[in-house]
């Protein structure tokens, strides 16, 4: 018999107790809705991060912001706030969260695309931020 407290304590675990494996694998199974039997990879995530882009409204590219080493601290461009590291491997914050991954994906890609990412783009940009050591 599970009592009421444990009950209650299980249904409030926060959502954001995700691993960044967790949170790849489950951008990589979006991706293959769109693209079947897709395969993210690190070197289109790297490209992608360093790709200088046009259609954005801020940045040029994912690096702008996050600098060349995603292990680094960057800083936003326009308002100059301090960004923290990107790679999980130094800031163990990163990529624990499914929704804040995606709302900062959302207003990224705007930021530095001027759309939205595609799921194939996502899962590969995560790979590679991933791989960072």
């Amino acid at each position: 018999m599970i009592r009421l407290p444990v009950l209650l304590l299980v249904m409030t675990t926060p959502a954001w107790a995700n691993t960044p494996q967790q949170i790849l694998d489950n951008l990589v199974q979006e991706a293959r809705q769109a693209q079947p039997g897709f395969t993210a990879s690190i070197a289109r995530g790297e490209q992608f991060y360093r790709a200088k882009q046009t259609g954005g409204k801020e940045a040029d590219s994912c690096a702008s912001c996050h600098t060349d080493n995603p292990k680094a601290e960057g800083k936003h461009i326009k308002t100059h706030k301090a960004i923290e590291a990107l790679a999980p491997s130094v800031n163990k914050q990163r990529f624990t969260d499914a929704a804040h991954v995606e709302k900062w994906f959302r207003r990224n890609c705007r930021e530095v695309l001027g759309r939205v990412c595609t799921p194939q783009e996502k899962a590969d940009f995560t790979a590679y931020v991933l791989s960072v050591r």
